[in-house]
């Protein structure tokens, strides 16, 4: 049976997934809006309970009582309990509205679906019974959801699509439940801005619309366009192996010969992550300039021979940034301000230095059990950003890189059709994520790390550009999300 309730903090982009869209062969759902009788029905009313009372003593009561002993070892408790208190932090709590049943039928499966308090979002439990006996919960995973069958969701016009979303930042800000800053455009023309929250909290700093947050992966959009600027000038070949740019003090060659451009810029290198042991024992000192990240990736080994399929890479991404040094004979970050950030008219972006007195800079924060309520994240993260992220930027110069991506001023339009291609089964290009939706193509980034999130969704087909950033994790994804379904939902779509 696997475990779906476990999960990963680092880079994570919300503890609530994307709603899953129809498996292969699957005709469509039903909802039926009905308790379930019997242990089924008792087990669902403790684990709704249990969730919405965010209690660890109650939320470890339910797990004992009402899930397998298999389930319950699978992580420690404690983990157990995060996850629930965790993905609490994003909803308000979980109320009941049906029981999906699919055509053809799920086998073993159980979704229940809920709407949650603060975005008035459809989410799911996804939920395994043992066999026999009590049928306790041996599975149980959270899911973003579908809308039900049974609910109509009508079209909106602009004016009260902004309207309701502005319903929801006030509930959100009213709980504490979200700090940043959100701005939605069409085009060049800025429809909404919100802000709230305190981008210090030792001394009571409010955030604004200029507030520097964190990045997180979101580089990656800024190092891939760098590189298709290089291809574009001839500097630089998709199909180059990297040991053209990179010797072996990075990686050996016997790994460097195989992998190429085009493997980092997808995520299909093979290479893992230099967020490893070496770098939590490290001084984060010890890490300013690529070149001080050697001793993390040297050591690295592919997962997999390079094209074969899609993973997650940070180190791929990172070496990215060697080859543009290479290539270009340029330090990354100064290659980054002149030739991404100055032209599109990004004033407030940078891989600022967190041991220096940047103006207007949030720090990151993760709720915890202490006297304060809350710690930062000075120290788990990077003291400096880079080509995989780490950066800072404002919601505002996010807008103005989306604007110079689509008028065409950092790449040709050729690049921009090849970057914002899939080039695998993720839904990814080079360095951007790609979906379809109701509104049309959108293409963007997320990042996130522990005290920190932000988002940038462009939607080509009609022009709206959402921009999300937040120093608490998890913060911004949430925002973002509920902000594309009433885009999904304007009437001229």
């Amino acid at each position: 049976m696997k475990n779906v309730l476990t999960f990963t903090l680092l880079f994570c982009i919300g503890l609530f997934t994307q709603a899953a869209g129809q498996r292969a062969g699957e005709i469509g759902y039903e909802d039926i809006s009905e308790w379930p009788k019997g242990s089924e029905g008792q087990h669902l009313k403790a684990l709704i309970e249990a969730y919405n009372s965010n209690d660890a003593a109650r939320i470890t009561k339910f797990l004992e009582k009402h899930c397998t002993k298999e389930f319950q070892e699978m992580v420690p408790m404690e983990r157990h309990v995060q996850v629930f208190q965790e993905t609490y932090r994003g909803t308000g709590g979980l109320s009941f509205h049906s029981i999906r049943k699919y055509t053809p039928a799920r086998e073993g499966e159980v979704v229940v679906v809920l709407k949650d308090e603060y975005f008035d979002s459809w989410r799911a439990i996804v939920l395994e019974y043992e066999e026999g006996g009590d049928k306790k919960i041996a599975s149980l995973g959270f899911n973003g959801a579908r809308t039900p069958s049974n609910v109509t969701e009508g079209p909106l016009s602009e004016a009260q699509m902004l309207e309701q979303v502005e319903k929801v930042m006030k509930r959100l800000k009213d709980k504490d439940a979200f700090s940043g800053t959100l701005l939605i455009a069409k085009n060049d023309k800025v429809l909404y801005e919100f802000v709230c929250g305190e981008a210090s909290k030792r001394f009571h700093v409010p955030n604004n619309i200029d507030t520097k947050f964190n990045l997180g992966s979101m580089n990656k959009m800024f190092t891939s366009t760098a590189i298709m600027q290089l291809v574009e000038k001839n500097k630089v070949s998709l199909d180059d192996p990297i040991s053209k740019y990179l010797d072996e003090s990075w990686l050996p060659k016997s790994i460097t010969d195989k992998v190429t451009v085009h493997h980092l810029l997808t995520h299909t290198s093979g290479l893992g992550s230099y967020f490893n042991q070496k770098y939590w024992e490290t001084s984060r000192e010890m890490f300013r300039q690529l070149d001080d990240y050697k001793p993390l990736v040297i050591d690295e080994t592919l997962a997999f021979e390079p094209g074969e399929r899609f993973r997650y890479s940070n180190t791929g991404m990172f070496l990215l940034g060697v080859i543009i040094e290479k290539a270009s004979g340029e330090n990354y970050f100064d290659y980054i301000r002149e030739k991404i950030h100055k032209p599109a008219g990004m004033k407030n972006s940078d891989c600022y230095e967190m041991d220096m007195p940047v103006e207007n800079l949030a720090i990151g924060y993760v709720p915890n059990n202490s006297q304060w309520g809350w710690e930062n994240n000075i120290y788990k993260h990077v003291l400096k950003g880079g080509p995989a992220g780490g950066g800072f930027s404002t919601v505002r110069d996010l807008h103005q890189f989306a604007l110079a991506l689509t008028s065409g001023k950092l790449v040709s339009q050729k690049s921009l059709d090849k970057m914002w291609q899939s080039h695998s089964d993720a839904n990814y290009g080079y360095g951007f994520s790609i979906e379809q939706h109701p509104s049309g193509k959108v293409v963007g980034h997320s990042g996130g790390f522990p005290g920190l999130n932000s988002n940038l969704d462009i939607i080509l087909d009609n022009g709206y550009i959402v921009s999300v950033m937040s120093n608490y994790d998890s913060g911004a994804s949430p925002v973002a999300r509920k902000v594309l379904q009433m885009i999904n939902r304007l009437k001229d779509i």
